[in-house]
Parts: C-alpha cells; sequence; structure tokens
C-alpha cells in the first residue's frame, strides 16, 4: 500500500511519483527540517504547534493527511516547485546516506510532476 502523486490531466502516462506511506512520512519529515521545523511538534503530526506559525510555501504539500486522497491546485504547485527546487540544490551540496540520496530522487522527480501540473493547469491528485 502506498501513494501516488499524479497530474490529473488523464493522461496515463504522464510522470508520477510513488511513495510507501511510511517513506512519505520520512521525505516530509526532511522537508521540514529543511524549512527549520519538526513536523512532528506540528498540530496534526502529534503537537500542538499551529500550522500559521510556520512559514513554507510547502504547507499545503506537508499540512496534509497519510493516506491520500485530495488534491493540491495549479497554483498551489507553482508555489510549491521554486522552494522544492531550493531544498533539492541543497540536498544534493549535503553528504548523506542512502535515504538521503532516496528523498534527493523523490524530491527531483515531484518537482517534474509540479512542473508538469503547472504546465498543463491540472490538479496534482493524491492517491
Amino acid at each position: 500500500m502506498g501513494l501516488i502523486l499524479f497530474p490529473g490531466d488523464g493522461d496515463t502516462s504522464s510522470p508520477d511519483v510513488a511513495w510507501s506511506y511510511s517513506s512519505f512520512a520520512a521525505f516530509r519529515r526532511r522537508l521540514a527540517q529543511a524549512e527549520g521545523f519538526t513536523l512532528s511538534e506540528m498540530w496534526g503530526f502529534g503537537g500542538e504547534r499551529a500550522w500559521g506559525d510556520v512559514s513554507t510555501t510547502l504547507a499545503p504539500l506537508l499540512n496534509r493527511p497519510d493516506d491520500g486522497g485530495g488534491e493540491l491546485s495549479p497554483t498551489e504547485c507553482a508555489s510549491i516547485l521554486p522552494r522544492l527546487e531550493a531544498i533539492t540544490e541543497q540536498w544534493e551540496d549535503e553528504t548523506g546516506d542512502s535515504l538521503l540520496q532516496q528523498h534527493l530522487d523523490d524530491a527531483r522527480q515531484l518537482a517534474v510532476v509540479l512542473r508538469l501540473c503547472v504546465e498543463r493547469d491540472v490538479d496534482l491528485l493524491f492517491l
């Protein structure tokens, strides 16, 4: 069981990005860490900190259930993309373990999918 993010363009040959639920959670924890906060401290993730207390364009991606469903608008995709690409560049400069490399690969693939959603003006779907 897992989670797939893909463009809502009806084209089954469009690129997508997929994770197990635990891998998606780990990916989001690392993104939150790159943004300067701990995901487990946030409301909805076991903590009490409100999402309004953090400033990140990644909030639409980070502040959502792990179990799929829903979407991100093309506008949300466009706002997430530059920050995701900047984080990807930071991760490229870090030395790390195989998990960092996997997160880097996932971030690059997610950027491809986000860019496609923006170009085609379609939602990013979570399944």
